[in-house]
């Protein structure tokens, strides 16, 4: 690899970790909120982390990579912090993905 692609995977790694870091600092923010206005979530970037893992040869599991975004396991996460969708964060959600 050149020094080139070095520090572009460096950049893309810090870029990552800050997503990370900006996600943990708004918990507030909710999955559903994401998905709405974005079309992706904590969930599919764990989805995508462990995916890039296993097309590397790599054995990431769903739940290993949710520990990693979430900073901490899902299921904790989940009882901490994740709220009831309202009927118009559902309603959103449902325009969206029909």
């Amino acid at each position: 690899m050149t020094k080139k692609e070095d520090n572009r995977i460096e950049i893309e790694a810090a870029t990552f970790r800050r997503l990370l870091r900006h996600l943990d600092e708004h918990k507030e923010v909710q999955n559903i909120d994401l998905m709405n206005l974005a079309s992706f979530c904590r969930n599919c970037l764990s989805k995508w982390y462990s995916a890039e893992a296993l097309a590397r040869g790599l054995d990431v599991s769903y739940d290993s990579s949710r520990e990693i975004v979430y900073g901490m396991p899902y299921s904790e996460w989940k009882l901490k912090y994740q709220a009831e969708a309202t009927q118009e964060q559902s309603d959103k959600f449902k325009q969206k993905t029909s």
